[in-house]
């Protein structure tokens, strides 16, 4: 059975390729059933519960639930930690624990010995630690993973394969916890990516912690995190109630905790405080519309069913403004469809940030910037051979300190701005006494005569889910490492569950 499987921030829509047809994957629940799972994860003393289970224990005292866990992945490794109420845990057997429990709920329905091959969506801008982690998590639940597609990429395809139409559209993607922007261009089954921007900490989580914070006022800060969940899952209710008609917002906040009573929220209000969030969307969305004509604004993810989004919108766009029948299963659906090898559709991705390495240069005195893979290099198709790029040097120290980074843009001097994501450390031994060596943190950077007449080759390779390795070889003494570039070197970090939050900066 091939699926595709929208791993949302609030939540995650699974769709089937079916005989040319791609339904979603509905999930029977005591209370009912849902075309989506809940991303949860409730927490007691050493007792763990996920998804659905999670969910039915959002009321019981003594539980913690934990939300938004795709937030987390921005800054965090297999090493990370998750600080919870009884102490920290590890952030990868939490995502492991989820994903289990997602494997487990498909078995169900499509039987235990099916083979699940599915095609996983990413945000446009997630760094490579994310698409490792992601990717890891559900091949160790059991999964067969076909590859990653870029969620407004994906979104794309399922407009086209609808509309079967041809030209440029944006893909305008506000989920639970990203917003994504993609410049496509739709050729019969031939999908290009021409650009893409994105705020990897924006989404419809932020319009919940308005409304909550609005709501709960003063109380807020001295609600405990079993309070903010039900006070976020109440305000979640209230925002997706919300039509273009609404004028008022009334939550309860005895759903809460017991005696806080209600209180009535003016929508304009409420929107006042939404839209400086959407004007930051607006201008990444500007950018690219000033790049060709269009021939749609395509509306996608849960958070655009603020009503305030299309407004803002087509006060900007007009008529080319094209919001989706499936605000929150177009991605899945398009990932279904991608996953499908009789559907005809091929992708051209593009890398969307700019990953490359610091470099001294003058003789140590100064810093610069060296872009192994720029923004915008095409990725190679599912099952074409890896991007790969060379660099050799004669080295001056002992030992080499690599620091890589990602960035979403390039100032004009070459150096990186914007959005940088830094990544740990890699050392290696130029100097060929120290080849054998395991600590060289230990080890002093220093001048080194023997490393200066050594010949060193730093080989890249990128293969089509964005995931980069290094093979450093000393060609003139005949050895080499090699390594998965990341966030995982093993060093330990920990952050909050309220990571998602804006007002709550995750820590590492």
């Amino acid at each position: 059975m091939k699926l595709g499987i929208d791993f949302g921030t609030t939540r995650v829509v699974v769709a089937a390729a079916d005989r040319g047809n791609y339904p979603l994957v509905p999930f029977e629940t005591a209370d009912g059933t849902f075309e989506w799972y809940p991303p949860l994860v409730a927490m007691r003393d050493d007792q763990r519960r996920y998804g659905w289970d999670a969910y039915a224990l959002q009321a019981e005292p003594g539980w913690t639930i934990i939300r938004s866990l795709k937030r987390c992945l921005e800054h965090a490794g297999p090493e990370t930690f998750l600080a919870g109420p009884q102490g920290a845990v590890p952030l990868s057997e939490l995502m492991l624990g989820l994903t289990e429990s997602l494997r487990n709920a498909l078995a169900a329905r499509f039987g235990e010995s099916e083979r699940l091959e599915v095609m996983l969506g990413v945000p446009a801008n997630a760094n490579s630690n994310q698409r490792f982690l992601t990717v890891e998590a559900f091949r160790r639940a059991g999964f067969s993973v076909l590859g990653l597609l870029n969620e407004p990429s994906a979104a794309s395809i399922e407009f086209g394969h609808r509309q079967k139409t041809t030209g440029r559209i944006l893909v305008y993607d506000l989920g639970g916890g990203t917003f994504d922007v993609s410049l496509v261009e739709l050729d019969a089954g031939l999908h290009t990516v021409i650009a893409c921007e994105g705020i990897s900490t924006l989404g419809g989580d932020d319009f919940d912690l308005i409304l909550a914070e609005m709501a709960a006022g003063e109380q807020f800060s001295s609600l405990e995190l079993g309070d903010l969940f039900r006070l976020d899952e109440e305000c979640r209710r209230q925002k997706e109630a919300l039509h273009p008609n609404s004028r008022r917002i009334v939550v309860d906040l005895d759903a809460v905790r017991e005696g806080m009573g209600q209180v009535t929220i003016p929508v304009a209000d409420f929107y006042a405080r939404c839209r400086p969030l959407l004007d930051d969307t607006l201008e990444a969305t500007r950018r690219l519309a000033a790049e060709g004509a269009l021939e749609a604004l395509y509306v996608t993810g849960g958070g655009s069913e603020l009503p305030l989004v299309a407004r803002v919108l087509r006060e900007e766009f007009g008529r080319k403004v094209k919001r989706s029948e499936y605000t929150r299963s177009a991605t899945a659906i398009g990932l279904a469809i991608q996953a499908d090898a009789t559907s005809g559709y091929a992708l051209r991705e593009m890398f969307t940030r700019n990953f490359g390495v610091w470099r001294e240069t003058d003789a140590g005195q100064r810093m610069v910037f060296d872009p192994i893979f720029p923004r915008a290099t095409r990725l190679p198709a599912a099952g074409d051979p890896p991007l790969s790029v060379r660099r050799r040097y004669q080295p001056v120290h002992n030992v080499g300190d690599f620091r890589y980074l990602e960035a979403s843009q390039v100032d004009g001097d070459g150096q990186p701005s914007g959005d940088i994501t830094v990544w740990d450390e890699i050392l290696f031994p130029f100097d060929p006494v120290l080849a054998d060596a395991g600590q060289l943190e230990t080890m002093p950077v220093e001048h080194s005569a023997r490393a200066a007449i050594q010949q060193i080759e730093e080989q890249y390779a990128c293969d089509a889910a964005g995931v980069v390795t290094v093979t450093i070889r000393n060609l003139t003494s005949h050895y080499g490492r090699e390594y998965k570039l990341g966030r995982w070197s093993g060093k330990t970090a920990v952050v909050a569950p309220a990571a998602r939050k804006r007002s709550r900066k995750a820590s590492t």
